[in-house]
């Protein structure tokens, strides 16, 4: 395979594909091939030359971009600094997430049916007793998820690269291109730090995460973000066999002001962590209060690994900026209240790339800026109550521990339970019955009264 031309004397990379890109599957999968009408108004490429994307990270978004793009007759580069990365994630997707990104199930370490909350006064409350017997919540680890996506774009006639992104330069004429710059990792070269190199390309998709730089580079501008902390701890077996198909979720002030405490389980241990916007320097304070909620289910566990990683909580204020846009965590796709981020990674990604494509013409046209806000238009039209609704949720539950109680109280309605099941599942609005509309609207009302109530009455104790 021919890879970015790595001669230190010529500087600037001529960005060029393996000759065996064009559709060259992965091991066993036969990849169908992505063909969109040629409706595009901008320039045709010249004879022989195709459209060249640069993808930067390589987790859910990155892979899934990669994948769509070289599929579609794109010419792509997916640039990841870090192969091996775990990311401290919870690691939940939906049910639909498996078979609309054709996942194996054996990427899958738990399939969770029983999900306990427990509210700050440690009454704990079951859900999934409304899950049909096929339905469950998938848990992953991210390492293994994101290294099957990078493989499966690979297979589909993306170039991966090990490599950290520096910046690009905007192009200085209409059309032209931008170089990008990074540093590229290999053992053989001796070089710790990597070698600079640079490459050209037509567009740039960013999925470098939180911190993207890719998002700084094209001034998308700041936003709010939570810290994850996050603790891998190997448990007993009798005691692993509680968490076999079970998850749990903590809410009170002890374990998050604003956020949740976890204990999730993997294919031999357990993820237990926590999460702040509002108290980021008392984070390992919050986790260890995590752990003593948990300690009678966790107890002689041996912590394997520690993770920390920002997560944004609002998708920043610009996401596109000529032929430069964002998806995953660097446009800020995870949702507030629950935190998840996974599946909006990788359908951002797919979306972003399949506007791309179609707006090529199968890489055959140059794109514009009006083809990536199509993809914009259409994930926002998707997506965008969900956040909106779950927003809120956080604002009105998450403000107190009083409130949090009403919250988990709200959780042991089954009507409550099969809604919120089918919205996370499926990733669609699901029609309620009216008459029980009526009646999640009073009970969450008095709960809300009773919580407020609690709430007073605490008050006058403290003080």
């Amino acid at each position: 395979m021919t890879s970015l031309s790595s001669s230190a004397a010529a500087a600037r990379a001529t960005f060029t594909m393996p000759s065996s890109c064009g559709a060259r599957p992965a091991a066993g999968r036969r990849m169908a091939r992505l063909v969109t009408r040629a409706a595009a108004s901008s320039p045709k490429l010249p004879s022989g030359r195709r459209l060249r994307v640069a993808v930067v990270g390589g987790g859910p978004a990155g892979g899934a971009a990669a994948e769509a793009l070289a599929k579609g007759g794109v010419e792509t580069v997916l640039i990841e600094r870090k192969l091996d990365n775990c990311k401290p994630c919870g690691g939940a997707i939906p049910l639909c997430m498996v078979s609309e990104f054709d996942l194996p199930l054996d990427l899958v370490d738990r399939k969770v049916r029983k999900m306990k909350m427990i509210s700050p006064s440690n009454v704990a409350v079951d859900i999934g007793g409304t899950l049909a017997p096929h339905e469950y919540i998938g848990m992953v680890r991210r390492e293994v998820l994101d290294a099957y996506l990078r493989s499966r774009a690979e297979g589909a006639g993306a170039q991966v690269v090990n490599g950290l992104f520096l910046r690009y330069e905007a192009p200085k004429e209409p059309n032209g291109s931008y170089v990008v710059h990074y540093n590229h990792y290999d053992s053989s070269n001796g070089k710790a730090g990597g070698e600079k190199r640079m490459f050209e390309v037509d567009a740039i998709v960013g999925a470098d995460g939180a911190n993207s730089r890719v998002a700084k580079d094209m001034g998308a501008g700041d936003y709010e973000y939570a810290i994850a902390f996050q603790e891998r701890v190997r448990i007993p077996d009798d005691k692993m066999m509680y968490y076999k198909e079970r998850a749990e979720m903590y809410v009170g002030d002890d374990v998050s002001p604003d956020f949740y405490g976890w204990v999730f389980p993997k294919c031999d241990h357990v993820a237990v962590g926590t999460g702040t916007v509002t108290h980021k320097p008392d984070i390992k304070k919050f986790q260890a209060a995590t752990r003593l909620r948990a300690k009678d289910r966790i107890e002689g566990g041996k912590i394997i690994r520690v993770e920390a990683h920002p997560i944004p909580e609002h998708p920043r204020p610009k996401r596109v900026a000529g032929r430069v846009t964002l998806v995953g965590d660097a446009a800020g796709y995870v949702t507030k209240c629950s935190g998840e981020g996974i599946y909006f990674a990788a359908k951002s990604g797919r979306m972003c790339a399949e506007a791309i494509v179609a707006g090529s013409a199968n890489g055959t046209r140059m794109v514009e800026e009006s083809d990536l806000r199509k993809y914009l238009a259409e994930f926002d039209r998707l997506y965008w109550p969900t956040y909106k609704v779950l927003d809120v949720l956080q604002k009105v539950f998450y403000r107190s521990n009083a409130a949090r109680e009403a919250f988990v109280e709200m959780c042991a309605d089954d009507y409550v339970q099969k809604m919120t099941f089918d919205s996370y599942l499926y990733k669609r609005v699901v029609p309620g019955n009216p008459l029980d509309d009526i009646k999640l609207a009073v009970n969450t009302i008095g709960s809300l009264v009773r919580a407020t109530a609690l709430r007073r009455e605490m008050e006058k104790v403290t003080l």
